[in-house]
């Protein structure tokens, strides 16, 4: 299986807003901490939506969290 081409920076964003727990940023979105894991493990690409919440949870643009290179 070929690695997503989507990469992230969602455990650094966690670690910057107070070492947040995947659990914490899952509740925040309304997903699972297994689905934060798997995103944040770039095993996983989320859906738009999910991107955008993820993003303004951190307060950032979502190219700051998610980059994508083909």
């Amino acid at each position: 299986m070929a690695k997503l081409a989507i990469t992230n920076t969602i455990r650094t964003q966690r670690f910057h807003h107070n070492e947040m727990t995947q659990q914490q940023l899952a509740d925040h979105v309304g997903v699972t901490r297994q689905t934060i894991a798997a995103i944040e493990a770039a095993r996983y690409s989320p859906s738009l939506e999910v991107a955008f919440k993820i993003a303004t949870v951190f307060g950032q643009p979502l190219e700051n969290i998610f980059q994508y290179s083909p």
